[in-house]
């Protein structure tokens, strides 16, 4: 049929008729489209007059509840569905021209060597997709994952993983002793947990992963750390042991960025301590949105071939 045979009629009235047959009454269909009663009965004669149909019983004799004639009752799937499709070519380049947005938390270590960055270059690469990036601890993200439905994922170094959250393994972090430069232990050829027992430490606060690793790994080996004071991050730390307050034990990054430039020794641990596994929680079973799963994948680019927990 050429569209000039077709007849003129608008959303605005086939939504008329779609809230009447839902409500019942043509005062609820007004209330529920802020449309004064007056107003609803235009639209719905105007599409009647349009289809030279009637498609509601009309007077004292309707019936409460089933105001539609046989005609509407057959007209309303096809309503129904010119909605949807109406709905559908408003919204066919919204995604394209509105910014879409992320929540994410991370903790401050990974913020500050690897989120920045990631997010600086996801962004570069998909301009319309907007990460929100907060900062929480690892208990914390674990947390408001599972009772805030606005942060869609989390990047953390989960300890034990909730049952209700899913982790997908982005890399793994090995352990080293940071000290003052000069300090006597940088001149030994190997290091172990016994050399380190008696010395002043600096570590992560109590409640945090990596505190947990560390005292694990001493507790296992039958020692006791000495622990001198206590940092919620790893910048405070090395900023800490580079005014010689201390020693630390810290889990670095391959790439050297956590002590660049720091007047710092490093000491790797090799496998004293159980390496600290980075990566993305989600929630178990959550169908997640286009932008996060476009996100995840993003991420995960960066470490392709993860090593397994």
């Amino acid at each position: 049929m050429p569209a000039s045979a077709l007849p003129s009629i608008t959303t605005d009235q086939v939504a008329a008729f779609v809230e009447l047959a839902r409500q019942g009454s043509l005062r609820k269909a007004a209330e529920a489209l802020l449309v004064s009663e007056q107003g609803l009965r235009n639209r719905l004669v105007a599409l009647e007059t349009r289809l030279k149909i009637e498609l509601y019983r009309k007077g004292q004799g309707a019936k409460p509840g089933a105001p539609l004639t046989a005609a509407g009752l057959r007209f309303l799937p096809q309503a129904t569905a010119f909605l949807e499709r109406a709905a559908e070519l408003t919204n066919l380049f919204a995604s394209e021209q509105t910014p879409r947005v992320i929540h994410v938390a991370a903790t401050q270590y990974l913020i500050l060597y690897v989120m920045i960055d990631a997010v600086r270059r996801f962004h570069q690469a998909n301009p319309q997709i907007q990460v929100r990036l907060s900062n929480r601890i690892e208990a914390e993200i674990e947390y408001d994952l599972l009772h805030n439905p606005d942060l869609e994922l989390g990047v953390a170094a989960p300890y034990e993983a909730s049952a209700g959250l899913d982790y997908t393994h982005l890399f793994s972090m090995e352990w080293s002793v940071i000290a003052p430069l000069g300090h006597p232990l940088l001149r030994r050829r190997k290091l172990g947990l016994e050399d380190l027992a008696d010395m002043p430490l600096i570590l992560f606060e109590r409640g945090s992963t990596g505190r947990q690793h560390v005292t694990d790994a001493f507790f296992g080996a039958g020692l006791s750390p000495r622990v001198e004071m206590e940092a919620t991050n790893t910048e405070i730390i090395v900023r800490m042991v580079e005014a010689g307050l201390g020693l630390s034990i810290v889990p670095l990054l391959a790439n050297g960025a956590v002590t660049h430039d720091r007047q710092v020794g490093v000491r790797a641990l090799g496998n004293l301590i159980r390496p600290i596994h980075s990566g993305i929680l989600t929630r178990r079973g959550e169908q997640r949105s286009a932008a996060a799963r476009q996100f995840i994948e993003f991420l995960r680019a960066d470490w392709p071939t993860p090593a397994r927990r």
